[in-house]
């Protein structure tokens, strides 16, 4: 199965950027972790992270053309007010997932809403990067017991 995995802003600075909230591994750990998941499932899992809303939404509109069968997305702070990449993911029909290292829930009043789990299949908040692991999971047919619903 072709899976792709967008991060969004700041992501890039995982193990830099409050460490008490998102933890100390870098982002190369959170790919490294990522690319042993697509060996053990025998799946092509592809990492994309961008700063830049734009290049997001392009990456996206490219999913829709180049055969990607399962989307996992953690937008960052465009969760909260990107209606752009919320009208990409709306566009592609193929099972969506959006992760949050954090438990949105319990942080600032503003990063609980998300303008763009709507158009995803699920959302899982709150597990680490170990989050990640579970939303490919679910792309790929298996649903875990600590995977929280977008409703």
């Amino acid at each position: 199965m072709k899976i792709l995995v967008i991060n969004g802003p700041n992501l890039n600075f995982l193990g830099i950027r409050e460490k008490g909230i998102y933890g100390t591994q870098n982002y190369n750990y959170l790919v490294d972790l990522i690319q042993n998941k697509a060996k053990s499932t025998g799946s092509a899992i592809e990492c994309f992270q961008s700063n830049h809303e734009g290049a997001i939404i392009d990456r996206l509109q490219e999913a829709y053309f180049d055969g990607t069968e399962g989307i996992v997305i953690n937008p960052g702070a465009f969760t909260h007010y990107s209606y752009a990449i919320r009208d990409a993911l709306a566009s592609i029909t193929v099972p969506k997932v959006e992760i949050h290292i954090s438990d949105i829930t319990q942080r600032e009043e503003f990063r609980r809403i998300s303008v763009t789990k709507e158009v995803c299949d699920h959302q899982i908040y709150g597990q680490g990067l170990d989050g990640y692991l579970m939303a490919i999971d679910y792309v790929l047919g298996k649903t875990s017991p600590n995977v929280k619903n977008n409703s």
